[in-house]
């Protein structure tokens, strides 16, 4: 999912590195709430991989958000990274609805503070 994510931005003109980090942000921001700054903060990570330390369920909206995405990079064909940054949080907005949902029926939060090495996570 992601290699096909970043051959879309790559497509679109964007440079691997800071501007993949921006857009990589604005996705999470959309369906997470919070930067990913944020997000390893609250995980309690540091240098850790977040992806590698989402639980399933976090993990699956994370691939959602980015699926939309590239679907969407596709059918608009944005230029510059203003456009790109738009696209990305469409992708990153329905992931959040599909979470909120989620969150809406089990009563919990999606996003949980412990990471998924902890030995007393129940990785949903």
């Amino acid at each position: 999912m992601r290699k096909e994510l970043t051959d879309e931005w790559q497509e679109r003109g964007m440079k691997e590195g800071l501007e993949y980090a921006i857009l990589t942000d604005e996705i999470t921001r959309a369906w997470a709430d919070r930067s990913v700054r944020d997000y390893k903060k609250f995980t309690g990570l540091k240098k850790e991989n977040l992806r590698d330390n989402m639980t399933n369920l976090e993990l699956v909206l994370n691939m959602l958000a980015e699926a939309s995405t590239t679907e969407i990079s596709k059918k608009k064909t944005p230029k510059g990274l203003e456009s790109n940054k738009q696209v990305a949080r469409m992708g990153g907005t329905a992931a959040k609805k599909a979470r909120i949902e989620i969150e809406k029926q089990t009563g919990e939060s999606v996003i949980i503070s412990k990471n998924a090495k902890s030995p007393n996570k129940d990785n949903k």
